[in-house]
């Protein structure tokens, strides 16, 4: 997911941009750069890798104005090298791109027809050529940029700034988010709060389709019919979007950390004083539901295979879940009494976002679990539930997930309750565990020392197996992605029960296979599934509590003791060793754990 800043200023632009897009370094990029308008003359700087190379070469090489846009690239079209870094320019439009256009080559090929070349392999170089061709023909610069709007298909957040022109900025979202930010005689564009909120605490966002010209006395928006649109302006807690690392190596050390306190956080929204659960209006009424859809992409779609167990047994409602990437293409039947539930970080997901409109109008009812409260999916959702995780700003998701699975986990509660499937001492029950859960991270998080050295192991090899049961298994997926992401170690996960169908195979004294186990009710079947594994040769790591290591442990090459814990629960607190494992195995071999190659923080593109 690339990154947008600009700003209409009173000050030098060049280093406020580049500040801001350190903001923006999360979401992942490979590339970055800035333009400016100076005495009404237009420029730009470039450079390929991290942010500090692009700072390297404006100490060379100043870029003064009083205006600028700046972004973080993350390759689509193009690879990664000056050529194709944004801003693009072409005469005297300058361009920044968040998002695909899909008929870009059409376009190229019209202005090639006109005469006008591309110099780059990017589709975003055709937004700026189509708006200076327009500019040529004669129209002003905001017409321009507007026409060149309704010729553009795909998924996009733009914003165009011009030669002669430094008191002007179009900005423009379809499909990727872009905010609004306002100042005092100054304005800015983002692609989220976070790179603003140094500049300012007042945002607007731009709903899906809308356009602004921004000038420093304000900006004027207008909505996908050419209207104008009165969006709300919105006043944001600056200490939510607040980034450091607070004394962790690592941005994902500080989130996996911060587990205790953003779980406690949750429950005390979601959880009163007296144990009920309280979910903000509109108030899903599960009797009147027969079937959940669960969509999601990545480590999100784990949180919904966790949770399914959950519906399904605590609840006694029937949940299929669906890659939303898979999902939006083979347009499902939807019945009736449906409640179509969406999980998504950064609520911007573009496959998720998708799949949430083919829902619209067919299921009953859209919910959605997010972080991000003014997304798109918790707009276009009829009932959002944000996780109050905070901001995240490693690629690998670590505090949103156990977020994710504590919201889960109390909505499968209120459907057992509304659907009378659970009783009173039952349920509180289940509630006292969920209140136990920040102590029981903490108490994990204890064994920290001891998951660095079978990091240390594990750092050696190629190939690494994944084995639970149960709601053990989606977490199995999710420590075998969290390894693979940010240590890019090949790893695979399997329900246990499937090893002898084939993934034995794989099994020798080079692999080792991690097994998450708690002492619950089909421990004894995941026991006999290791077993196989080490009569094999294969190096286990046995994941379990005192009990269940006493009973098992013999002849393991390694083993992590968990707290007790209840057998629900179980999932959201073994996510912890799932996570500090990959995290020091890429520490320890050396990988950039924050940003690891190839991915982004939040998908916005297909």
């Amino acid at each position: 997911m690339c990154g947008i800043v600009g700003v209409l200023g009173n000050n030098e632009v060049a280093p406020m941009l580049v500040e801001a897009l350190k903001r923006l370094e999360y979401r992942g990029y490979d590339s970055a750069g800035i333009a400016t308008v100076n005495d009404g003359t237009l420029d730009r700087r470039r450079a390929v890798g991290k942010l500090v190379n692009l700072s390297d070469l404006l100490v060379h090489d100043p870029l003064a104005g009083k205006s600028g846009i700046g972004h973080t690239r993350w390759a689509t079209h193009g690879e990664p090298n000056t050529r194709n870094a944004h801003p693009h320019q072409s005469g005297p439009v300058a361009v920044v791109h968040n998002g695909i256009i899909e008929n870009f080559r059409e376009l190229r090929a019209e202005l090639q027809d006109a005469g006008l070349t591309p110099v780059t392999d990017t589709d975003t170089e055709t937004v700026a050529m189509l708006c200076s061709h327009y500019i040529a023909q004669g129209l002003e610069a905001q017409d321009a940029a507007v026409k060149t709007l309704e010729r553009l298909d795909g998924a996009f957040a733009l914003a165009f700034l011009f030669d002669g022109q430094d008191d002007l900025m179009i900005a423009a979202r379809k499909g990727s988010p872009l905010a609004i930010g306002h100042g005092d005689g100054e304005m800015f564009v983002g692609s989220d709060a976070i790179a603003l909120s140094p500049m300012t605490d007042r945002i607007t966002y731009l709903e899906e389709g809308d356009y602004a010209v921004l000038t420093r006395a304000g900006a004027t928006i207008y909505d996908a019919q050419g209207k104008l649109a009165n969006r709300e302006t919105r006043q944001i807690a600056v200490s939510s979007t607040r980034i450091d690392k607070a004394g962790h190596k690592h941005f994902m050390a500080k989130e996996i950390a911060e587990q205790p306190t953003v779980i406690a956080e949750a429950l005390g929204h979601y959880v009163s004083g007296k144990g009920d659960i309280r979910l903000p209006d509109p108030q899903i009424d599960f009797s009147q539901i027969d079937r959940i859809t669960m969509v999601a992409c990545g480590t999100a779609s784990y949180a919904c295979l966790t949770a399914k167990y959950w519906f399904e047994q605590i609840a006694r409602l029937p949940v299929e879940v669906d890659v939303a990437s898979e999902f939006r293409y083979r347009e499902p039947p939807i019945p009736a009494r449906t409640l179509a539930l969406f999980v998504s970080q950064s609520g911007e997901t573009a496959d998720t976002l998708a799949a949430l409109r083919y829902c619209d109008g067919k299921a009953d009812t859209i919910a959605s679990v997010v972080n991000v409260s003014e997304s798109s999916i918790a707009r276009e959702s009829d009932l959002a539930l944000p996780i109050h995780a905070g901001v995240e700003v490693g690629v690998a998701s670590t505090k949103a997930f156990t977020c994710q699975l504590v919201v889960l986990f109390l909505l499968a509660l209120r459907a057992a309750e509304d659907r009378g499937e659970i009783t009173a001492e039952t349920r509180a029950d289940h509630i006292s565990q969920l209140r136990r859960l920040p102590a029981l991270i903490a108490e994990a998080l204890e064994q920290d020392g001891a998951m660095q050295d079978t990091a240390r192991k594990l750092a050696g090899a190629r190939d690494v197996l994944f084995l639970g049961r149960g709601p053990l298994y989606p977490l199995a997926l999710e420590g075998a992605l969290k390894l693979k992401e940010i240590s890019y170690i090949h790893a695979e996960a399997y329900a246990s029960g499937e090893l002898k169908h084939g993934p034995i195979a794989l099994i020798d004294e080079e692999v080792p296979v991690v097994v998450m186990a708690p002492r619950d009710a089909l421990f004894d079947k995941t026991v006999s599934n290791m077993q196989e594994v080490m009569a094999r040769k294969g190096k286990v790591i046995l994941i379990s509590d005192a009990e269940g290591l006493a009973e098992a442990s013999e002849g393991t090459w390694d083993t992590i003791t968990m707290p007790d814990v209840s057998d629900a629960v179980a999932p959201i607190l073994y996510a912890v060793p799932a996570q500090l494992l990959a995290y020091h195995t890429a520490v320890a071999k050396g990988t950039d754990v924050d940003q690891p190659r190839n991915l982004a923080k939040s998908v916005t593109v297909e």
